[in-house]
C-alpha cells in the first residue's frame, strides 16, 4: 500500500476536524426543511387557495388565523419561485435602484396596487439566518421578524406583476400572484414543483447526521470525478463478500468508471466512520476491517475509509484495524475529500 494514502491514526489526526463539520450540520439541515416543507405542503396549498391576489393583507390574515409560520410559508414560497438567500442578497444590494422610493406598485387583473415596505432594505446581509429560515427549528419557533418577513413574501408573491419592467425582469420567477384563488392552477403548479424535492429526500433520513456524512461525501465526490463516474450511495462490488458468498457487502460508498468494460473492472468501496463519541458502529466496522479488505483486493479492486470525529481519536483501536486494512484513509474536510478524489482518478484511471 502506498504511504501516500494509506495512512495512520496518528497522521489522519493532524487533518481531522473532530467534530461535526459546519458543511455536514447544514448538509442535514437542508434535508430535514425540505421534509418539513413536504410534510406543511397540504396546508400551504390550501392557504394559497384561500387567498385572493386582489387583498394582500387578507393573505396574511389567512395565514395568521391557520396558525401557519409565517417563515414556513415564507420558505416555501421560496423553493416554488427558486429564489433563494443569493437572488434575494443581490436584490437587497441594489433594493435602491430597484424600488427607489421604497414602494413596489404592481397590477392584478388591471388594477393597481401599491406596497410600502417596512424593512428592506436591510444594512446586514440579507441570507436565510437573517430571515430566519435556515433551520428547522428558526423555521418553526415564534420568534420572527414579522416586518421583514412579510416585505419578502410580498416579493416573491407579487413581484412578477411589477408594474415597472426593472424589478419584473428581476422577479421574473415571482410568479405565485397567479395561481391564487385558483384551486386546480395551484394544484398543478405546487405538485409539480414538489416532485423534485420528494426526489431528493427520498431514501435520505434528515435528522441523522451520519446519514447525511455519507451522502455529503457521495455528492462531493461525485462533483469532484464529473460524469465519467458511477458514485452510489449504500452500493456494493461485484462479487465482494464477507459471509463465504451468501450475501455481497455493502459499502457506504461505491466508485467506479462507467467507461470501463474490462474483465476485472476496479471499484473503489468507501466506508464513512465518523465519530463524536465511540460506539458500536465503529467498533463493527474494525472488526469486519479485515475481512473486507481481503475480499475487495481478490477482485483487484480497492478500499478507502473516511475516519474522523473525536470518538475514533479517543479509542484507536478500531480506527488502526481500519488504517491497516484499507488504500487509502482521509479525514472528513473538502482538503481531505480532494485526496480521496485524486486516489480515486489514480486507481481507476
Amino acid at each position: 500500500m502506498e504511504e501516500k494514502y494509506a495512512r495512520t491514526m496518528d497522521e489522519l489526526e493532524k487533518y481531522a476536524c473532530l467534530w461535526w463539520p459546519k458543511e455536514i450540520r447544514e448538509y442535514a439541515d437542508k434535508f430535514s426543511i425540505l421534509q418539513t416543507l413536504l410534510d406543511t405542503q397540504e396546508k400551504f396549498i390550501s392557504i394559497l387557495k384561500l387567498s385572493n391576489p386582489n387583498d394582500a393583507d387578507g393573505m396574511f390574515n389567512i395565514i395568521r388565523a391557520s396558525g401557519f409560520s409565517l417563515k414556513c410559508f415564507l420558505k416555501h414560497l421560496m423553493l416554488l419561485t427558486d429564489v433563494g438567500a443569493e437572488p434575494l442578497q443581490r436584490l437587497n444590494a441594489n433594493f435602491a435602484s430597484l424600488f427607489p422610493e421604497g414602494i413596489m406598485s404592481y397590477t392584478i387583473e388591471g388594477k393597481k396596487y401599491s406596497y410600502k415596505f417596512n424593512e428592506l432594505p436591510v444594512k446586514s446581509k440579507l441570507d436565510n439566518k437573517k430571515m430566519r429560515v435556515d433551520t428547522k427549528e428558526n423555521m418553526q419557533n415564534s420568534k420572527c421578524d414579522e416586518a421583514l418577513t412579510k416585505d419578502v413574501i410580498m416579493l416573491l408573491v407579487f413581484g412578477g406583476a411589477c408594474v415597472n419592467a426593472k424589478p419584473r425582469a428581476v422577479l421574473h420567477r415571482c410568479i405565485i400572484s397567479d395561481f391564487l384563488n385558483k384551486d386546480e392552477s395551484i394544484e398543478q403548479f405546487v405538485r409539480q414543483n414538489y416532485i423534485r424535492v420528494s426526489r431528493i429526500i427520498a431514501g435520505r433520513t434528515a435528522n441523522d447526521l451520519g446519514n447525511s456524512m455519507q451522502n455529503y461525501a457521495a455528492d462531493y465526490i461525485s462533483k469532484k470525478l464529473g460524469d465519467d463516474y458511477a458514485v452510489k450511495v449504500f452500493g456494493s462490488i461485484p462479487g465482494v463478500s464477507i459471509n463465504d458468498g451468501k450475501t455481497e457487502t455493502k459499502f457506504d460508498i461505491v466508485v467506479n468508471r462507467i467507461a470501463d468494460n474490462s474483465r476485472y473492472k476496479p471499484y473503489v468501496g468507501i466506508e464513512v466512520a465518523f465519530q463524536e463519541t465511540s460506539n458500536s458502529v465503529v467498533e463493527r466496522k474494525g472488526q469486519e476491517a479485515a475481512a473486507r479488505f481481503l475480499s475487495v483486493v481478490g477482485k483487484r479492486s480497492f478500499v478507502a475509509y473516511i475516519i474522523d470525529g473525536a470518538g475514533n481519536f479517543s479509542r484507536r483501536a478500531a480506527g488502526n484495524i481500519m488504517c491497516a486494512n484499507s488504500h487509502c484513509n482521509v479525514g472528513c474536510t473538502q482538503e481531505e475529500f480532494d485526496v480521496l478524489v485524486d486516489f480515486i482518478k489514480e486507481k481507476l484511471g
